[in-house]
């Protein structure tokens, strides 16, 4: 009987804390994903710098005016890109609840174009597989993309098939924004300190490691990154890049005889040995299975460069993926021994899981924010990375949250309303959790 009661009453707090928003706010999630995605922000590798593109920096500083509208404080943006900002709590005693962070990026990845993105609009979604209007070839199928058969009624987001859409991360940058918009129109959702940033260069290894943690405030973070509604990440992969570098010599085609080393040759040596050396790539993987990815390469006879992608969730398999590629190197060397062949690697990030093991109760928020939500969530590792790595990496707990968007870094990317509609409303519950938690 008391469990019931206990039920009962829960409930009732739940429906009035909801009732509570009645103000919607000045600009619904989907208009701002609108507007955010025409705004080609595709960051670039090897650039050097941070941000690696200026048009980053569009995005930057729409964002600043945008934040000060809405009554942020302390709104800035680094030297390298980094919007900070914080949203005052609304409590009688904030010290008493930990400033929580919040975090997007504003970069879209290299490997496809994000210029002049035209977002299509499929509204009232009755099923079937989805052709994109500009590129006949590229359609969203049900088979591959099952999410679909649960969005009837809803308005699909995509590409028109020559871009990328950009929810990967302007989906979490618009639910971030509509948060705070919907805090302020509601000044009876209580909250505390709530700690914003949007980050450049996510995509290609970002300014993590200069993140003024300290100066931002906040405790703790949450990501808003991640894919499909109730996707809650606290693990990542264990991440190293790797880099090969075939070096030849070069002479004049003519009078090469005797002379010319073609790097070239040793370096497609190197690639056609991956199929057979390891059934496990990205391809051919899921779920916790770990991947080596050769996925770019720059070659002239002189000197032939070929990178690779090492990702396991165990560190050691990690180890494992390293020796596998120089037992091939070793292979090759022996048969193109006027070729130099060099090896190297950088940690790209950690797995989070072995940090964030010690917070449950991050990851317990957020789990029952998205039920108030209407949404069933669950831990799902990623395959993949995000600036929360890092982040936790270098003591900021900050695992990642859903933002109801589907086949990041493609054509075939997509939302919807949602997606969008239910990730904000998330949001919003958790920084009512964290205060009702934390009296």
């Amino acid at each position: 009987m008391k469990t019931i009661y206990l039920f009962v009453v829960f409930f009732i707090l739940t429906v009035m804390t909801i009732s509570a928003q009645t103000n919607p706010p000045t600009e619904s999630a989907m208009d701002r994903f609108l507007r955010y995605v025409k705004i080609d922000t595709q960051s670039a590798e090897d650039a050097g710098k941070y941000p690696s593109t200026e048009k980053q920096l569009v995005l930057a500083r729409l964002l600043e005016r945008e934040l000060t509208a809405l009554g942020v404080r302390d709104v800035r943006i680094s030297g390298e890109g980094i919007v900070y900002g914080m949203v005052p709590g609304n409590l009688a005693d904030n010290s008493k609840v930990p400033t929580i962070g919040f975090i997007a990026h504003m970069d879209t990845s290299p490997a496809v174009s994000g210029a002049n993105v035209n977002a299509i609009i499929h509204k009232n979604y009755q099923g079937g597989d989805i052709v994109l209007p500009n590129d006949k070839t590229q359609v969203i199928t049900v088979e591959q993309n099952p999410a679909l058969k649960n969005m009837i009624g809803d308005d699909i987001i995509t590409a028109d098939g020559t871009t990328h859409l950009g929810s990967d991360d302007k989906s979490g940058i618009a639910e971030i924004m509509t948060m705070i918009d919907i805090l302020k129109q509601n000044p009876s959702i209580k909250h505390g300190n709530i700690a914003i940033a949007f980050t450049p260069d996510e995509e290609v290894g970002g300014p993590m490691d200069e993140f003024d943690i300290e100066g931002w405030g906040a405790k703790f973070a949450y990501t808003v990154d991640g894919g499909e509604l109730g996707d809650i990440s606290n693990e990542t992969w264990s991440a190293r890049t790797a880099t090969v570098t075939f070096t030849g010599r070069s002479t004049h085609p003519g009078y090469a005889k005797g002379i010319l080393i073609n790097s070239m040759y040793a370096a497609g040596d190197f690639l056609a040995e991956f199929p057979s050396m390891t059934p496990n790539r990205p391809e051919t993987t899921e779920k916790r299975e770990g991947f080596i990815h050769p996925y770019s390469a720059a070659m002239n006879e002189e000197v032939s460069t070929i990178k690779i992608l090492l990702r396991n969730f165990d560190i050691s398999g990690l180890a494992d993926q390293e020796a596998a590629v120089k037992r091939v190197i070793a292979r090759v060397q022996s048969k193109y021994q006027d070729v130099k062949i060099e090896y190297s690697s950088e940690l790209g990030y950690l797995n989070m899981k072995e940090i964030l093991k010690d917070y449950p109760q991050l990851t317990d928020y957020a789990i029952e924010a998205a039920k108030r939500a209407g949404i069933t969530a669950e831990l799902r590792p990623i395959r993949g990375g995000t600036d929360g790595s890092r982040l936790t990496a270098r003591g900021l707990p900050t695992p990642n949250l859903f933002t109801g968007g589907h086949n990041f870094h493609g054509k075939l990317e997509w939302n919807s309303r949602k997606g969008l509609e239910k990730s904000t409303e998330t949001l919003v519950h958790l920084v009512q959790i964290w205060a009702e938690n934390n009296k």
